[in-house]
């Protein structure tokens, strides 16, 4: 049984420094992808947007700049208030999202308590299924057997 959690809050798609516009977004984190965060965006359209993550960058990413490429992270103030921006970069364009960080913060509180860092792997069973692959078998010892006789005699010959 996997966990998913999600908070629908409203961002703001930056057109210019003196325009944007409102678009309701989802923020959503499952604990059978617990590496990564995904958020859609224009959620109530025909067309929703979808992005995922990875969720260290936008943990990071409320405290510090943080990201290059496709996605970059970083707080800042706007009219006082503690916002988060998101620069994604696609081949469709490029968008910049301002979100309010106590929300953003929330809910990123809300998943690092489901799935704490570090204990990501856990998560996946990543230790459990490499320990079964690697288990020895009993097919394994005839690997292990040296193929070659030796050529010292055991008789002493």
């Amino acid at each position: 049984m996997h966990t998913v959690v999600e908070r629908e809050l409203e961002l703001q798609l930056i057109l210019s420094p003196e325009r944007s516009i409102p678009v309701p977004a989802r923020l959503s984190y499952r604990t059978d992808d617990p590496y990564a965060v995904h958020i859609t965006f224009h959620i109530n359209s025909d067309h929703p947007v979808n992005w995922t993550f990875a969720r260290e960058l936008l943990v990071e990413g409320v405290f510090r700049p943080c990201g290059h490429g496709d996605v970059r992270v970083w707080p800042t103030k706007v009219a006082g208030r503690s916002v988060v921006l998101m620069a994604l970069s696609s081949p469709d364009g490029d968008a910049l999202l301002q979100a309010p960080a106590a929300q953003v913060s929330a809910w990123l509180e809300r998943t690092l308590r489901v799935v704490p860092p570090g204990s990501e792997a856990e998560q996946l069973g990543i230790d459990d299924g490499l320990a079964e692959l690697l288990a020895p078998t009993p097919a394994d010892d005839l690997w292990l057997r040296d193929p070659w006789p030796s050529d010292e005699s055991k008789d002493g010959e």
